[in-house]
């Protein structure tokens, strides 16, 4: 079952484990996916996949913490965190990306990041 919860400050709505859902899901506020989904997902705020929780489908939200899977293409206006437990399949796009020792990986990197003075000290991709 799906369940929302607010605060004054933020709205997170939460996939509950066990739950499926099967077409396209977005939203101005968080996302806590604890179940699976299947179509497209789109959240302008913070997309978090917890470990056992997975999506197949391309992805795009604010920013995106992956504990457990996702099979698809992943665009995040902020950073994307893949945690140790994490399963990803696909292109990886974000300010930021980072990737836990342990995570497993498929797929192509993009992410804007600045070279060290040594290096040239341009932006790079």
């Amino acid at each position: 079952m799906a369940r929302a919860s607010s605060t004054a400050q933020n709205s997170t709505a939460v996939l509950g484990k066990g739950a499926r859902l099967r077409g396209r899901i977005g939203g101005d506020g968080d996302l806590r996916v604890e179940g699976s989904i299947s179509g497209d997902v789109a959240v302008k705020g913070q997309l978090v996949v917890v470990e056992g929780g997975e999506i197949v489908a391309d992805v795009q939200a604010g920013s995106v913490i992956i504990e457990g899977s996702i099979e698809g293409d992943i665009t995040a206006t902020d950073a994307v965190a893949i945690r140790a437990s994490a399963r990803v399949t696909g292109a990886l796009k974000g300010s930021s990306i980072s990737i836990e020792e342990g995570a497993s990986v498929s797929g192509s990197v993009e992410a804007a990041f600045e070279l060290p003075p040594e290096l040239g000290g341009k932006a790079g991709r």
